[in-house]
Parts: C-alpha cells; structure tokens; sequence
C-alpha cells in the first residue's frame, strides 16, 4: 500500500480507537509506519534524508503493545507499505498521524489510574515526539534543498498558517 493511503489508514483507524488499550496499539501501529518509513528513505531514499530516516527507522522498536489482541490478529499494518510517491507529502502526512497519537496518547495517560499503562503512555509519547522531530527535520532539509521555493508564508512543513500563540501570557 502506498505510504500516504497507509497513513490515513492508520489515522482513520485512531480517530475510531474505542478506550486505552486500542489506542496504545494504534500509537504503536503508527509508530511501526514511521519504523517503515524511516528504513525506506534510509535505504533508497534522497541521501540528504538517509542519516535522519535512519534514525527514524529505529525509534520505538521495543514499544509494549505488540501483544495486544488488534495488533496480534492483524499484524502490523506497516507491512503493507510497498512505496511512496512522493516524499515531502508522505513525510507531512505522517506528521500529522505521529502528532495525532500524541495527542491520544496524552488523553490516556491522563485519564488511566494504573500506574502501569500511564509509563506505557509516557514511554510511547517519547518515541511519537522523537519520531515527529525526525521527521521534522527531514521536511527541513528538503525544505532546504529546494531554493527558489517559498517558505515564510506556508512555513517549512507547508500547511501550517497564522500566526502562533504566545507560548507565555501577555
């Protein structure tokens, strides 16, 4: 499955996840993508990318969701990728899907009294927000390799427009 279809997959299936334990195996399903992703690009991708997607390809390999029962009987969802049309889109989409587990992730981790599945959430949510920063950089580089390309109004990661919120008060 080409990789943009994958990823909407993926967030279709997250936006749908029904209580802790299935959206715990849909971070781990999108953090599988981007492992599939990541040793993609590393092994033919653009050679600007490689050192980055390399490391993305080896985020969160241990992640504990791989014996819940959705992931067990489904196997992991990015054994479907079989390419990716093009980069820059396929690396925005999967922004998107690892920002989007984070946010999930956090509403879990929020909302669980077990001690247990709140470190699972913690532990999950690093490997999303390492994931998304490599995949922010690589956007950056390829931001970066196309110069006559407009960047301050769409911002490096295209998409995003307006201006941002004071982190602070006034």
């Amino acid at each position: 499955m080409e990789a943009e279809r994958l990823i909407e997959v993926g967030r279709r299936a997250l936006a749908g996840s029904r209580g802790a334990l299935d959206v715990m195996a849909e971070a781990w399903q999108a953090q599988a993508v981007a492992r599939a992703i990541g040793s993609r690009l590393a092994a033919c991708g653009p050679l600007e990318l490689r050192s980055e997607a390399r490391a993305l390809g080896e985020i969160g390999a241990g992640c504990s969701a791989l014996d819940h029962p959705s992931v067990l009987s489904g196997g992991a969802r990015a054994a479907q990728l079989s390419g990716m049309a093009e980069v820059r889109p396929a690396l925005s989409a999967l922004a998107l899907l690892l920002s989007e587990a984070g946010i999930a992730l956090v509403g879990v981790a929020c909302d669980t009294g077990e001690d247990n599945l709140y470190w699972q959430c913690i532990e999950a949510m690093d490997a999303a927000d390492e994931s998304l920063d490599r995949v922010h950089g690589m956007l950056r580089r390829l931001s970066e390799r196309e110069p006559g390309r407009e960047r301050d109004r769409d911002g490096p990661y295209e998409g995003i427009r307006g201006p941002a919120a004071p982190a602070a008060g006034p």
